[in-house]
């Protein structure tokens, strides 16, 4: 259950903070690049929405599987 509070925590903080990930992980490798690309950005938040549907995923397959015990 707690991996997937994880992935779903993990997938808010990409959808709402991208530039933050950016910075975090690509923004201290140049110097001049000032701020992320667009691409960069969508493609971080479709990582978070992966993210959240497999949190989502998982906490259902959690739930089903105690409620079958």
């Amino acid at each position: 259950m707690a991996g997937g509070i994880f992935l779903i925590l993990n997938g808010l903080f990409l959808i709402i903070w991208p530039d933050i990930v950016w910075l975090i992980t690509e923004g201290w490798k140049s110097n001049e690049a000032a701020e992320p690309s667009l691409f960069y950005i969508w493609s971080t938040r479709f990582g978070g929405v992966v993210s959240i549907i497999l949190g989502v995923g998982w906490m259902v397959k959690v739930f089903r599987s105690r409620k079958g015990r």
